[in-house]
């Protein structure tokens, strides 16, 4: 199977100049993420002075070796009230409007027959 080569991420602006994204990424990897959450823009986690502290493979591999799986539990609790029918809601439609009550006229519209 042939893999689909991926093409360079550079697009134009409005004002006619090339980004290139994929080396904005490259170039701003180990700035500080902008908020509280203490990691660079890469995902390795930091400490005080933007130190890096754990690395993002290590913290990924932790929570694979940690991560219990799906619990085997319902995801919803089946109650012990009776089922109830549908049949008790069901209301017996109007009955349809007879095509012979309407005729149509010399403008192309639709009256009722007498009128």
């Amino acid at each position: 199977m042939v893999q689909k080569s991926k093409g360079q991420k550079v697009y134009r602006t409005m004002q006619g100049k090339n980004v290139d994204m994929d080396m904005l990424r490259k170039r701003n990897e180990l700035t500080p993420a902008v908020g509280n959450a203490k990691v660079n823009a890469r995902g390795d986690e930091l400490g005080t002075g933007g130190k890096i502290v754990r690395k993002r493979e290590d913290v990924v591999k932790e929570y694979y070796d940690n991560h219990k799986g799906v619990v085997d539990q319902p995801a919803v609790k089946q109650s012990n009230l009776p089922k109830k029918d549908l049949t008790d809601d069901w209301v017996e439609p109007e009955a349809a409007v007879d095509a012979d009550e309407w005729i149509e006229d010399e403008d192309g519209d639709f009256v009722k027959k007498g009128e």
